[in-house]
Parts: C-alpha cells; sequence; structure tokens
C-alpha cells in the first residue's frame, strides 16, 4: 500500500532547512537535466539565501522534509518561485497540497491570483498545474527551450 498526502504536515521553513531544500530541489530536478541538457535553474540557488528572503513551507513526513513551495507576495498576485516533491513521494498529492497552501496564502494576503513560470519540457509539471486549475499565459523562448508563463484566478 502506497502512502497518500494524509501523512503530511506543513510547516515555514527555518534557516536550519536550507540545506535539506536544498537536497530535495536538486533531487527532484535531476531528472530534468537529460531532458534539457542543464541544471535547472532552482537546483542553481543559493538556498541559505532564498530562505532569509522569502517564505518557504515544507511538507513533512515523519521527521523528513518532502516536499516544498517557495513563494512571494508581489503588488497583485502570488508568485511561486519553486515547488517540488522528493522523487520517492511524488504520486501522492504532494504536489497539490502544497499548490492549495499557496491558495491560501494568496487569499490571506488578499491576492486572487498565482503565477509561476515552468520549462515547458518539464510535462508532468506542466499537466499537474492545468489539473490544479492553472491556465497557459504565454510561451517564451529560453536558453534553447520555452518558459511556459501560468496563473490560476482565484474566486471572490
Amino acid at each position: 500500500m502506497t502512502k497518500d498526502s494524509s501523512s503530511i504536515r506543513l510547516r515555514p521553513a527555518e534557516p536550519a532547512d536550507a540545506p535539506a531544500i536544498r537536497d530535495i530541489v536538486r533531487a527532484a530536478y535531476a531528472k530534468w537535466v537529460p531532458v534539457i541538457g542543464r541544471e535547472p535553474l532552482p537546483m542553481r540557488t543559493d538556498y541559505d539565501k532564498a530562505v532569509a528572503e522569502h517564505p518557504f513551507e515544507l511538507a513533512v513526513e515523519d521527521g523528513g522534509i518532502v516536499g516544498m513551495i517557495e513563494t512571494m507576495v508581489a503588488e497583485d498576485h502570488l508568485w511561486i518561485e519553486n515547488v517540488c516533491v522528493a522523487p520517492l513521494a511524488q504520486g501522492r498529492g504532494i504536489g497539490r497540497l502544497l499548490l492549495e497552501r499557496a491558495e491560501h496564502k494568496a487569499i490571506e494576503a488578499g491576492r486572487r491570483e498565482l503565477r509561476l513560470l515552468t520549462n515547458g519540457a518539464f510535462e508532468a509539471n506542466v499537466s499537474l498545474y492545468k489539473r490544479c486549475g492553472y491556465i497557459v499565459d504565454r510561451e517564451e523562448p529560453f536558453m534553447n527551450g520555452v518558459t511556459v508563463y501560468m496563473s490560476k484566478r482565484l474566486a471572490g
């Protein structure tokens, strides 16, 4: 029997979580390196700096971090800088849980729109966002690929 997301709890990240966040991001994005021929930008982020500057919510199970979402409140929307789930925890609804948390954060901040971007080659990610109600706003060439800009409007 595979676990679902019911054993997951969410908590804000603390500075001491930066190394674990870096490790989970590197593990989650590693599968895309052969697809695009380089490390995706999140793999090269300084997470000590990012955790100090932006809110991160962590998905925790059995004391370990299995997913995370990094968000920033912008003037008229909530920006999702990064969301990822550890490879061994994927397919259990944790990504959806993290995206739902971002929606709550947007509402708390008085924002009715969420925005993000992803690489067009990351088809599984684009599909997840579409299933969660995001639409493609535009696509732009980037480093021999395509950046897909997506957004979701919230009711209210």
